[in-house]
């Protein structure tokens, strides 16, 4: 399972951590793994299964 980077800065952007996204934007790939980044998006507070993409692979 793989997380499309634009979801998480999109997640932020809503909550309005528009600095938090930017970085996100400039430090992610494209495709995040979320085993790989999974203390990132706890700090993010983010859940990886509210973000995955049903049809990554």
């Amino acid at each position: 399972m793989r997380i499309a980077r634009n979801r998480i800065v999109a997640a932020l952007r809503e909550r309005g951590q528009q600095a938090r996204a930017d970085w996100v934007e400039r430090e992610l790939p494209e495709w995040v793994d979320p085993t790989k980044h999974s203390g990132l998006l706890a700090t993010l507070h983010l859940d990886p299964a509210d973000l995955a993409d049903a049809s990554s692979p």
